[in-house]
């Protein structure tokens, strides 16, 4: 299955060591093409946190005191690691993740794009000489590492999420906890291992693998060692970790949902708006959080619109996303598949018609079909809820303030699209939509050098760029007195 078997690793990694569980026990994770059983892994849960984060703490100080160029150094050396064996990184996410094993090739250089940025990024932490009141005195700002860290990853993004989290936080002398979802572990492992293999000291990053998110949740959140959470995931968990982090006042970074509008006004390139929607739409069977959640499209030009929609869609082949012909994998899990169905069947029931799809694949319990529905109405359940599916709701908007209307009237302010030709009204659009990203003619809007993240309900903080290091860095004030005496 993979050129080097050493990366599929099974147990959780805490203080350089790789170990099982304290029970013993062990949860599967699953193919979710076939149902077959992948790995059996360590299900930890709170101790072997708890000692993971001792680990972080008791790594910290060599860590944090190590100078930038030597972090930098050994992140390059995972960089290199991660891109070496880019083949069996794709591999087990598909296995266990569902997705293409192009896409999943994608997502692993994707993720390593992260680790070399913020290796350099890291080298380039400035502080300040702020102008003083008074002669006997000089006024510094210094940026130092927050400290113990800890990161919650989601399945949709196994390998992004996790680099995009450890990467800023380990080039500037942090060290981290790190729990991966149940249901995409090895891909977390696999990276340790070459963590691992680069030379990242032990206790720097650990990974807690766990079938039962709450007793690792609550000992990263309830310790006071651990200085600042990073989470990606739904808003309600979100929500929940957030509140259990105030008792201890813990720095925290969140990224949500999102419910993304795609907005294609009559002036637009038809052909560049279909393609743009259709790619962001069913990335990832559409479970990826800035996925094109509602498509608005202006009334002169919807059955057009609808009709080439429709035309790409034709072109989808569902299958295991270890077949080259593949062109989009399962949905992670038979639950996700059932979330997406309820919303479907409720939306047609609403008025909303199917004009492509709208129900299970014959392929298996965790294939769900490419689907296109027409007539939805801003009334409908589904016009406010994240569908993290296949599913793509058409709606109709009359001029550019409707537009802005439809596209605002939700809790979430993730990521927006706006197709156009008007460079005013791309502008005004833009400048207008309550999200934290947006797109204006292009959907792929991801790169490691852009600060990710949302407004509102979304998230608070930003991944990616030189902002993203911000997230791991506490600002100090130095103020140096009696400089005036002789």
């Amino acid at each position: 299955m993979l050129k080097d078997d050493n990366l599929l690793r099974v147990s959780s990694y805490i203080d350089g060591q790789w170990v099982d569980a304290d029970s013993g026990d062990r949860f599967a994770v699953d193919n979710p093409a076939d149902g077959t059983i992948v790995a059996k892994v360590a299900d930890c849960g709170g101790d072997e946190t708890r000692r993971a984060i001792e680990a972080a703490e008791r790594a910290l100080p060599d860590w944090r005191a190590r100078s930038p160029q030597v972090r930098s150094a050994i992140l390059k050396r995972w960089h290199a690691l991660i891109l070496e064996h880019r083949d069996d990184l794709a591999m087990l996410m598909t296995l266990e993740q569902g997705k293409t094993l192009a896409e999943a090739r994608g997502e692993v250089a994707y993720g390593a794009s992260f680790v070399e940025w913020f290796a350099e990024e890291g080298r380039r932490v400035y502080g300040d000489v702020l102008p003083t009141p008074k002669s006997d005195r000089r006024l510094l700002v210094l940026r130092q590492a927050v400290g113990v860290t800890a990161a919650i990853t989601p399945w949709n993004f196994p390998n992004a999420m996790l680099t995009r989290k450890a990467a800023p936080a380990l080039a500037v002398g942090c060290t981290m906890v790190l729990k991966p979802a149940a249901e995409t572990p090895l891909s977390a492992l696999a990276l340790a291992e070459l963590a691992h293999r680069a030379g990242v000291p032990a206790g720097v990053l650990n990974v807690v693998p766990g079938l039962d998110p709450a007793p690792i949740g609550e000992a990263l959140t309830s310790s006071p060692i651990v200085r600042k959470l990073t989470f990606t995931g739904s808003t309600a968990v979100g929500k929940l970790l957030l509140r259990q982090c105030a008792d201890t006042v813990k720095r925290a970074s969140m990224e949500l949902g999102g419910n993304a509008p795609v907005i294609v006004f009559d002036d637009a390139d038809l052909d560049r708006a279909v393609r743009g929607a259709v790619a962001s739409k069913y990335r990832n069977s559409g479970q990826v959080c800035i996925s094109a959640n509602r498509v608005l499209v202006h009334k002169a030009i919807h059955d057009a619109f609808v009709a080439r929609f429709i035309e790409a869609v034709g072109g989808f082949r569902l299958g295991d996303g270890r077949d080259a012909a593949t062109t989009h994998g399962p949905m992670v899990s038979e639950r996700a598949v059932s979330k997406v169905d309820d919303l479907v069947r409720r939306t047609v029931a609403e008025g909303a018609t199917a004009v492509v799809g709208g129900e299970r694949s014959e392929l298996g319990p965790c294939f769900y079909g490419p689907t296109v529905l027409t007539d939805v109405q801003p009334n409908m359940g589904l016009f406010r809820e994240e569908i993290f599916g296949p599913v793509a709701p058409v709606l109709t908007f009359s001029d550019e303030a409707e537009a802005i209307r439809l596209a605002n009237d939700t809790r979430y302010g993730l990521a927006a699209y706006v197709y156009t030709n008007h460079m005013g009204r791309a502008m005004r659009v833009g400048e207008a939509l309550e999200y934290g990203m947006v797109g204006i003619n292009e959907t792929g809007i991801s790169s490691e050098v852009i600060p990710f993240g949302g407004v509102k309900e979304s998230g608070i903080g930003r991944e990616g760029s030189k902002y993203g290091l911000d997230e791991y860095l506490e600002t100090k004030y130095l103020c140096l007195g009696g400089l005036d005496a002789g």
